[in-house]
């Protein structure tokens, strides 16, 4: 990729993440890849906020790019470490190797995992608080303010005085690589769409069970004029940057609900009997109106269900008993509903059950602190007959009636 030429003295430097399988952080399917952006800053004194992984190709590709800038890795004299994530700073040890001069500028918290992580002494680094500041020389002025569990406690954001570009690092990041449209207003509208849908499946994958603090983040900036959002994944945001800050404001106040009045439903079926619920299920919800989005598993990926589950105010989770307990794929579904804090939600669970019961004992066990509001549960022994399916049929209708009522 090439360095593109941002405002001012400042550069968008970028690689792409876009194998067939890979996994971002070892868990989350990213089928239209990931971009991971570092921001070159030329005062007097040049520094480079955040890097990129730990590989020979990314690692060639950023140190390629800071030269097309015309100066080369041992003439930078900063490293901004505004996350201590690996995917934005494993290339630091290498760095720290070749440039003996660069000092390494991070939150407090940060100082021991620069040498725990990347081997670099605290001899090397200045830490920063709040509202300290950087003069680079030639009225190029970071200040830095600190977003801790944006998602790492010791996480900061930068901010650029002279050209209002706030460097977000993880906050208001999105999937999706970034080719040679950089920016928003580079984008159609559909492609801009894009980015925020790719934004809500990153948010609910990585950032969700940090709301709380992500609203904190949003608070702590609101006062800083910002004409530019530079987040380390994604697009820069240059025309609306305020669009995907209130995208993000949105995203976080899902966590109390309530969120957007639709569905999603999730289901999984051993041998076709739960299944047989799903068409009336869908049914009942859109006889009133209400849009729902479906996921079987294991077939389909985890992250796009958690996105769903995130947005919507409603789910319907139906799956079979298996030996006294949920089925499994549902069983590891519901379990991430709970490390991700989906909370706040109206909640519907039908499913078949064999020789004995045991999925919904298993299954209020396991939500009992997630403040849902579940409704009593369609069950029913083997295949379902005419009268369970309208059953099932009249409980989606009325968990879509609530809904409706919830987010009115």
């Amino acid at each position: 990729m090439n360095i593109t030429k941002m405002n001012g003295p400042v550069y968008r430097l970028g690689v792409n993440i876009n194998e067939k399988g890979y996994l971002f952080e070892g868990l989350w399917p990213v089928p239209n890849g990931v971009s991971i952006n570092s921001y070159l800053v030329m005062g007097e004194k040049k520094a480079l906020i955040d890097m990129t992984q730990e590989t020979c190709t990314l690692m060639d590709s950023l140190a390629q790019q800071i030269e097309q800038a015309g100066i080369s890795p041992d003439q930078l004299d900063y490293i901004i470490v505004n996350h201590m994530e690996p995917d934005h700073s494993g290339m630091l040890r290498d760095f720290a190797k070749t440039n003996k001069k660069a000092r390494f500028i991070c939150s407090e918290k940060a100082v021991p995992l620069l040498d725990q992580f990347c081997s670099i002494p605290a001899d090397r680094v200045d830490s920063v608080k709040d509202g300290d500041t950087l003069d680079l020389g030639g009225g190029q002025i970071l200040t830095f303010y600190m977003v801790p569990n944006v998602h790492w406690p010791e996480t900061m954001a930068t901010y650029l005085e002279s050209e209002k570009i706030l460097f977000s690092c993880d906050a208001f990041g999105s999937y999706g690589t970034v080719e040679d449209a950089v920016f928003d207003d580079q984008l159609s509208e559909e492609r801009a769409v894009f980015y925020e849908e790719e934004a809500l499946r990153y948010y609910a994958n990585i950032v969700a069970t940090f709301s709380l603090f992500v609203d904190k983040a949003i608070k702590k900036i609101a006062d800083l004029e910002i004409k530019v959002i530079a987040p380390s994944h994604g697009i820069v945001w240059r025309k609306e940057p305020q669009r995907i800050i209130n995208d993000y404001k949105r995203y976080a106040s899902y966590a109390n609900g309530p969120a957007e009045p639709e569905v999603c439903l999730v289901w999984a079926s051993m041998y076709g009997n739960t299944e047989k619920a799903v068409a009336p299920l869908i049914r009942g919800i859109k006889k009133e109106g209400l849009d729902v989005k479906v996921f079987r598993v294991p077939q389909d990926d985890l992250g796009h269900i958690l996105a769903a589950s995130w947005r919507a105010a409603g789910l319907v989770l139906a799956m079979p008993t298996y030996e006294y307990k949920m089925f499994p794929p549902m069983a590891q579904v519901v379990e991430d509903l709970m490390i991700k804090k989906v909370k706040n939600k109206k909640v519907l669970r039908v499913g078949s059950f064999g020789w004995v019961g045991g999925a919904e004992k298993d299954f209020r066990t396991r939500t009992e602190k997630a403040g849902w509001d579940i409704m009593d549960s369609v069950e029913f022994q083997g295949c379902p007959n005419e009268e369970n399916l309208a059953q099932v049929e009249e409980a989606a209708g009325e968990l879509a009636r609530r809904i409706k009522e919830f987010t009115a």
